[in-house]
């Protein structure tokens, strides 16, 4: 599971910003490329997180498709399969572009208590 590598340095980013901070949730865009399953990036990123201020932060992964475009037919589409073919004409000769970014797009912060 390759998600935890990449929980490392989200939490490690998380972490920075948040100083000390106790956070709600993170929002992370991950590209199609880089094969992230959501309950697995979930799992590692909360016992990653274990003992952070990031310890009880909800994941919200943005999945980013990849851009298609077919030599055959001259076709273009998004997809999240790394393995697509043409969805006009069935080809299997595509390139992709794109859709290999990670990105920590957002963090959501615990409300302060309100003064009494």
């Amino acid at each position: 599971m390759h998600e935890y590598g990449l929980c490392e340095g989200i939490v490690d980013a998380v972490r920075k910003r948040a100083a000390g901070r106790p956070v709600a949730w993170v929002r992370v865009r991950a590209g199609a490329r880089q094969g992230v399953d959501s309950e697995s990036m979930n799992q590692a990123f909360h016992h990653v997180a274990a003992g952070t201020e990031a310890a009880d932060a909800t994941v919200d992964l943005i999945a980013v498709p990849v851009n298609l475009r077919c030599a055959a037919c001259g076709a273009q589409a998004q997809t999240h399969d790394v393995l697509a073919v043409c969805p006009q004409c069935r080809s299997g000769d595509v390139s992709l572009t794109g859709g290999d970014e990670l990105t920590l797009e957002s963090i959501g912060y615990v409300p302060a208590p309100a003064a009494t």
